[in-house]
């Protein structure tokens, strides 16, 4: 018996650990008119048009039409996620100037302030990829965009709205009719 591991045997049940919560634009809105610091705005812009995470945001660079990162969490040895028009407009000075930390904190004390304390900063990200397939995109897409490895870690952004479930599943007649 000896040499051999009890626990190897054993069976760890999954962990439900997924949030559901996204914002829309107009609270991302709400937010900005909260928080002084341009820099710090600038990222939450980055964050929520990007779907990259705080950590990625602070270490990109502009090169062109993207924000590139290297050295991803998941490994990869670039990361570049084009960049949406609304947040070409906005980045003036880049990279920002703060640290992880003082972002955190101004958007725990904006979202108190604008009844969205529910919100944190990693759900800017998520809303994202809901905006993304709630706009017509595919789970592969979001999958890139999010810089996932592995498609199953795009799964837990697939929250539809009805709406959108509801014109998918209206075109199934318009093919069968």
């Amino acid at each position: 018996m000896a040499g051999s591991d009890p626990a190897a045997r054993l069976q760890v049940p999954k962990v439900q650990n997924e949030r559901h919560v996204y914002i829309e634009v107009g609270d991302l809105h709400r937010m900005l008119r909260h928080v002084p610091h341009k820099d710090i705005r600038m990222v939450m812009v980055a964050a929520f048009y990007t779907g990259m995470r705080l950590s990625e945001i602070l270490r990109s660079q502009i090169q062109g039409d993207a924000l590139v990162v290297h050295d991803t969490k998941n490994g990869a040895a670039i990361k570049s996620v084009p960049m949406h028009p609304a947040l070409k407009r906005y980045l003036k000075e880049w990279p920002p100037k703060h640290k992880k930390s003082t972002v955190q904190k101004w958007q725990r004390i904006t979202r108190s302030k604008t009844g969205l304390d529910h919100v944190n900063f990693h759900d800017l990200r998520h809303s994202t990829a809901s905006g993304l397939i709630n706009s017509g995109a595919d789970l592969y897409m979001v999958g890139q965009v999010l810089g996932h490895k592995d498609p199953r870690s795009t799964q837990r952004y697939a929250h539809l709205k009805h709406d959108t479930m509801l014109a998918a599943l209206s075109k199934i007649g318009k093919k069968v009719a």
